[in-house]
């Protein structure tokens, strides 16, 4: 794959490639903590119940595969958390490190804060997972906690990092109602 990125809102003829870049991360990564790939139908209720909600979610093609996606949920279901979104990000392992990852991110980014959103949380899987960490700090992110050994996959156990990031005033300023 040689072309350009074009970053654009998911539809539903996406979910196939989502599905097999997701069950990739599954099975052999820390970033999701399920145990078994999700099937197509599932990830299918998952990306509408995204959009029902009104939330940014994105792919990546390049080629005109699908190569990536991101989107992002309520970080907590409280009203007053309304402000904060909760990101994930998947890169098909095939181009990993060829800037899919910024390009995703730099849009998700833009999406959330035209829609009001001021604070975004990464939840990363494994505080062994330097390559995601080093990711989120070269968009911007500050470590802000971690919680040790939460989850066991993979025959050990893991930590999750807390990374955040304020997304336009942040809070500098009163949201608007």
């Amino acid at each position: 794959m040689t072309g350009d990125v074009l970053v654009r809102a998911r539809t539903d003829a996406d979910i196939a490639a989502i599905t097999r870049i997701y069950a990739h991360h599954v099975l052999n990564g820390s970033s999701s903590w399920e145990l078994a790939p999700p099937d197509q139908d599932e990830m299918a209720r998952r990306a509408q119940a995204t959009r029902d909600a009104g939330y940014p979610y994105l792919v990546a093609e390049r080629d005109g595969d699908v190569v990536g996606y991101t989107y992002v949920g309520a970080y907590r279901p409280r009203p007053a958390y309304r402000f904060t979104v909760e990101h994930s990000i998947y890169i098909d392992e095939a181009v990993r490190r060829g800037g899919i990852g910024r390009s995703l991110m730099e849009k998700l980014i833009e999406a959330c804060t035209e829609a009001g959103y001021r604070q975004m949380i990464a939840v990363v899987g494994d505080s062994q997972n330097l390559q995601s960490i080093r990711f989120h700090e070269l968009m911007g992110f500050e470590h802000v906690g971690r919680i040790e050994n939460i989850g066991f996959k993979f025959g050990r156990w893991m930590d999750q990092v807390l990374m955040q990031r304020p997304l336009g005033e942040g809070a500098q300023t009163l949201p608007k109602p």
